[in-house]
């Protein structure tokens, strides 16, 4: 799979423990270091849910997400009740958020009025919850789907850098990753030959498909540190080239 927008191993163990399962398992203080990674991965996801799907202002969605990491995320561990063996866990993220943002309506309606039934005003009043909403959007998976990307990426630089690679990187970035993120021209091979001091254009090829396996190992990588098993990353795979329309 090739990336469109813009931890250091290059493979991935399946039997690695993944991320949900390590702030699972850990102390308070290491939990909270933990959950640091993951929602730096799908916060902004999250956000891009509220504005474009459910249409929260800006600063309010803001609020909200602070509002959900610190009462749901770290003092309530919501983490602890995700089960990878039940699906996605970003479909879980978003029911979980789906549920609190019904509880502050709730909870802001009953503090306003209270009718004389006992009845609470329809959440249709307040934030926009529809009946799906404990899928992921499409703005939510376009997010999640760049973060994975940016990951990959950030991470294959920075060990082709550390490992000497810088032809490995160069040739993948000039004649792949500017192409499908600024809609440059690929490189040619010609000038990657001498940039490069490569000694023919087989070479540079043979340098290509090295960088594309690389960067396929890297997005393994990334989406198997949320996913369980080699099926739920080949699905979660399949789900990046879907949004991305690859």
């Amino acid at each position: 799979m090739e990336p469109k927008p813009p931890a250091d191993n290059p493979a991935f163990p399946v039997t690695q423990w993944s991320l949900i399962d390590r702030v699972a398992a850990t102390t308070s203080a290491q939990q909270r270091t933990a959950v640091g990674v993951l929602l730096q991965r799908y916060l902004p996801a999250l956000r891009a849910h509220l504005v474009y799907e459910r249409r929260v202002p800006a600063d309010r969605a803001d609020d909200l997400l602070q509002s959900f990491v610190s009462s749901k995320v770290l003092e309530q561990r919501l983490i602890d009740r995700s089960d990878r063996l039940r699906g996605k866990f970003r479909t879980f993220l978003i029911g979980a958020l789906r549920n609190f943002l019904i509880d502050q309506h709730r909870e802001a309606t009953a503090a306003k009025r209270q009718p004389q039934d006992g009845s609470v005003a329809p959440i249709e009043a307040g934030i926009d919850v529809p009946d799906d909403a404990d899928a992921p959007s499409d703005a939510f998976d376009r997010e999640w789907a760049k973060q994975a990307l940016t990951l990959a990426t950030d991470r294959m630089r920075k060990d082709c850098q550390r490992w000497g690679k810088n032809e490995v990187w160069g040739v993948f970035e000039a004649r792949i990753l500017r192409p499908s993120i600024d809609g440059a021209e690929p490189e040619s091979y010609e000038s990657l030959l001498a940039r490069f001091k490569l000694t023919s254009s087989s070479q540079a090829s043979n340098v290509l498909m090295t960088g594309k396996r690389m960067f396929t190992r890297y997005l393994r990588d990334v989406v198997g540190e949320y996913a369980t098993g080699e099926d739920q990353v080949d699905e979660e795979l399949a789900d990046l080239r879907r949004i991305l329309g690859t």
